[in-house]
């Protein structure tokens, strides 16, 4: 999804202090070998288990949403980011934030997930043979140095429905992409043959439990991930209006693909189902125990809290007391007994930190990522050390990396 502040300048004290530490760690690990762990030796090292089934960590395009000691504390060994194609002008890639924290989390030992991000939706996506497809693919030659056999997948594209004008989400939509896909893998078997670790995948897909985006561009789009040896799979984003929508995902996905193909899904949640209820009045319980108005909406409580941190407790009370979210707290492991029950999930990855976006302007027309984060350090209050949680994903998440 594109509203998370993939774009926003707002930072908070905590993201600043991350993305220098994070920035400092990728600048020690840049370059050096895949074993080399580069940064401070505290951190600590993991061991990734193999992408079958696998629950990891995700920053999307801002590593400064986390740090590596919040890894550690839900126990996370894989972690996946994105990284938008434009900003391999701004100077070499593996100096850029999201690029740097991933070869810096592979140097540590975490397995990898990168997605490249093609930003289109305010212009028109390159023809091949056109002079703009040709410095798309200089750019691509700018980063696949960096990260070929160094992230363990690679997912061409983010969300390219999504991040494509709705002009062109037809056949030019597929021409681009599978430009690129070929002009990854014959970069990638040129230059690393058979021995290269990272898989390749294309991504993400979004929106398949709505028919209307069913169209033959993706049709087309799981025809070309089938019948394309060098492709492991399709990524997928499923953010849900209630939780048995992530099963249309799936039903859509896995017949259209090779039986030994896999899927990723990066991100996925119930943000659809809370922005139904941010009208809502906040639960009366709630209410009186914080001496807060009967009747006062769900989006001005979170408002309070973003202007005034509330204490875990507090938080966690308005969570557990929302019956809209507490029927959901089992969400994470419902989720991920869905797709590891299919055989095939590879990875999936949940979102680590809330953002500066996030927080900005909330009101209640805003979708309320805010609430998906494991860490919210712009809502609650720090504790030990860390940001404050929301304790029914942070719980869900550890527990989920030992079933």
């Amino acid at each position: 999804m594109r509203s998370r502040g993939e774009t926003g300048t707002g930072i908070s004290r905590r993201g600043l202090l991350g993305a220098v530490g994070l920035a400092a760690a990728g600048a020690a690990g840049c370059g050096a070998p895949a074993g080399d762990g580069g940064g401070s030796p505290q951190a600590g090292h993991v061991t990734a288990p193999p992408p079958e089934g696998v629950l990891g960590a995700n920053f999307n395009g801002d590593p400064s949403t986390m740090t590596f000691a919040e890894l550690q504390a839900v126990s996370a060994t894989w972690l996946r980011g994105f990284f938008p194609m434009p900003d391999a002008e701004q100077g070499p890639p593996e100096g850029r934030p999201a690029i740097g924290a991933l070869l810096t989390a592979a140097g540590r030992g975490y397995g990898t997930v990168l997605s490249l991000k093609f930003p289109f939706d305010r212009r028109p996506l390159p023809v091949p043979g056109s002079t703009a497809m040709a410095a798309e693919l200089q750019r691509l030659d700018k980063v696949l140095p960096v990260v070929l056999n160094r992230v363990d997948i690679l997912a061409i594209g983010n969300e390219p429905f999504i991040e494509t004008r709705a002009a062109d989400r037809g056949d030019r939509l597929n021409d681009f992409y599978e430009t690129i896909a070929r002009h990854v893998t014959a970069y990638r078997a040129e230059h690393f043959g058979d021995k290269c670790k990272t898989r390749l995948y294309m991504g993400a897909l979004n929106h398949l439990d709505r028919p209307a985006w069913r169209t033959p561009a993706a049709e087309r789009w799981m025809r070309f991930v089938r019948e394309t040896p060098s492709i492991d799979g399709v990524d997928i984003h499923p953010h849900l209006p209630a939780p048995a929508a992530g099963q249309r995902y799936l039903d859509y996905v896995l017949p259209r693909m090779r039986p030994e193909q896999r899927f990723l899904a990066t991100e996925f949640s119930l943000v659809l189902l809370w922005k139904k209820h941010l009208s809502d009045p906040v639960a009366p319980a709630f209410a009186d125990r914080y001496s807060v108005p009967r009747g006062t909406p769900v989006w001005r409580v979170l408002k309070n809290a973003i202007d005034h941190p509330f204490p875990q407790r507090q938080w966690d009370d308005l969570l557990a007391m929302s019956p809209w979210f507490a029927a959901h707290r089992t969400f994470l492991w419902e989720q991920m007994d869905r797709f590891r029950r299919t055989g095939r999930l590879a990875v999936a990855t949940y979102g680590v930190g809330q953002d500066a976006a996030m927080v900005r302007d909330f009101g209640p027309d805003k979708t309320p990522w805010l609430l998906n984060s494991l860490f919210c350090p712009y809502t609650v209050q720090p504790s030990g050390g860390l940001p404050g949680r929301n304790r029914a994903w942070t719980d869900a998440f550890r527990a989920l990396q030992h079933t």
